[in-house]
């Protein structure tokens, strides 16, 4: 499923006060990193996750297999940071970003 312009808004707003959960570095998406972003997608359904790789195609390269890996959405990449969606199973009132 993709998201239309207005999620893609809503969710930004949402996002911009959030802060990067998981960062990726020199190593990659190790399984670590798979699995600790899809607990944190799991929890919180939406995240920011930090790419320190320096260049600029790879960390692309590396935001689009992370959310093919997690089945996660894109919703904004600026700079070093990218905002992930994907929907939870059973959301958590008390993690979800979107509903709290």
């Amino acid at each position: 499923m993709s998201l239309t312009a207005e999620q893609k808004k809503h969710l930004r707003t949402l996002g911009h006060k959030l802060n990067p959960i998981v960062m990726v570095a020199g190593n990659g998406l190790s399984e670590n990193i798979q699995l600790e972003v899809d607990r944190a997608l799991e929890d919180h359904e939406l995240i920011k996750v930090k790419f320190a790789v320096g260049d600029r195609t790879l960390k692309r390269q590396l935001i689009r297999e992370l959310c093919d890996i997690v089945e996660a959405q894109l919703v904004q990449e600026i700079g070093n940071i990218a905002l992930l969606y994907r929907k939870a199973q059973e959301p958590n009132p008390k993690l979800s970003n979107l509903l709290r």
